[in-house]
């Protein structure tokens, strides 16, 4: 077998595959022609044993076994028509050569998203930003590859963009992120808003503990958490407490209450025969004039009985009228009231005890030396409640009388009022 193939099916087909290959001469404008492979666009361009080969400007029916060395392509040179290289023409009639601007006359191949760019004698193909080259396409760039975000990057087609985590914004780099200030933006906090790196926290007005979503504040009840914060009542308030206290009471400070003198404040209604003591939490008025028969007073508070009426024997001489008021549920024992002698002689001895009034043995006498005692509250007792006691102290003389030893006695008549509180 001969190292040069048959032709093809026919000696024209080859030769109109040959000329495809040549620009008509009577084209001003020079194209550039490319070869086309005939094996792969014609059907069957080979029969039976035959091997289609691709060559410039045709093709080559030749035994499969046989092998075909490709010559160089050859180069393009310039025509009769067109004396300039390729990508250039002549211009005017000294034969000068100007570049062909191959954009500009859409006589390029680039792509519907690239952009062409006229070069001397030729041109190029640029993708827009965002993309680079691979081949003949334009493949995205992963811009979020090279971290160019400080906190997270979004890979777009051609682009990218970067986004911050919650509590923060883009700068104005659109790169970098900045602490939001959310507390200036309307935090939804109720009360009070602190803003911190990347967040926010909310705090409470005292009287308020925050809930449990973070924002709103709620009232504290503070007179649920102790019974001791006032002395008698407690009465809670938006965000505070206030104490109150009883009639007859005023507020000492801001727990403690504190009864009130209304004989010395004049919010009585005692007449004028009558005087007014102040009791916890009220007032008495009791009559000036308290001596009951055989007793006449001889002055205010202070009755006597006389030794010339039958009755008077076996009365204390004299009577003397006190008030006093206690709180209830005092600790016992607890010293209440003390018992003076006003006067006493030579070489008498004195005693005192309860007289009457204390029939459930609530007090007791403490003496303290001859001539003073004290009344002790024996048992703690609740109010209001009123105990009359006549505390007497009886005198006895031996100087006084050759027949026997003198006595003589007077009474102290006590009335206590119990409040109804222990302050």
């Amino acid at each position: 077998m001969g190292t040069t193939g048959t032709l093809g099916p026919s000696t024209a087909k080859v030769r109109s595959a040959l000329s495809r290959v040549f620009c008509t001469a009577s084209v001003l404008i020079p194209l550039l022609c490319s070869d086309v492979n005939e094996c792969e666009t014609i059907p069957d361009a080979c029969k039976g044993e035959m091997k289609c080969f691709n060559h410039y400007g045709g093709y080559l029916c030749l035994p499969r076994s046989a092998s075909v060395i490709p010559a160089p392509e050859p180069p393009i040179a310039p025509t009769a028509t067109n004396p300039c290289p390729p990508g250039y023409e002549p211009q005017g009639d000294r034969g000068s050569c100007v570049d062909v601007d191959e954009c500009e006359r859409d006589e390029h191949d680039c792509q519907p998203s690239q952009e062409c760019i006229n070069t001397l004698g030729a041109f190029t193909c640029q993708c827009p930003d965002g993309y680079r080259k691979v081949g003949t396409e334009c493949i995205d760039i992963d811009e979020c590859r090279y971290r160019y975000c400080q906190h997270r990057c979004v890979n777009v087609p051609g682009s990218f963009s970067c986004q911050c985590e919650p509590g923060f914004q883009l700068s104005g780099n659109n790169r970098s992120c900045i602490d939001v200030n959310e507390c200036d933006m309307g935090a939804p906090c109720s009360q009070r808003c602190y803003n911190t790196y990347g967040t926010f926290l909310c705090r409470c007005d005292q009287g308020y503990e925050l809930g449990s979503d973070g924002f709103a504040c709620n009232d504290i009840d503070e007179c649920s958490y102790s019974s001791y914060l006032c002395q008698y009542q407690c009465v809670n308030e938006p965000g505070k407490f206030s104490c109150v206290c009883p009639e007859g009471y005023q507020l000492q400070g801001t727990r403690l209450c504190q009864d009130i003198n209304e004989c010395e404040t004049g919010e009585h209604q005692c007449t004028d025969t009558q005087t007014c003591v102040n009791i916890h939490g009220r007032y008495q008025c009791v009559d000036k004039n308290r001596c009951q028969d055989p007793y006449v007073q001889v002055s205010e508070n202070r009755c006597v009985c006389p030794v010339n009426k039958p009755a008077c024997r076996d009365l204390p001489f004299s009577v003397v009228n006190r008030y006093m008021s206690i709180t209830s549920e005092r600790s016992v024992p607890s010293d209440i009231f003390q018992i003076q002698a006003t006067s006493v002689s030579p070489g008498a001895y004195n005693t005192f005890r309860i007289r009457s009034g204390d029939e459930n043995g609530d007090f007791y006498i403490r003496q303290i030396n001859n001539i003073s005692a004290m009344l002790v509250l024996a048992r703690a007792v609740s109010g209001p409640r009123e105990y009359t006691l006549d505390l007497e102290m009886v005198t006895v003389n031996p100087l006084l009388s050759y027949q026997g030893a003198y006595q003589s006695s007077s009474a102290l008549r006590l009335s206590i009022y119990v409040g109804p509180h222990t302050f």
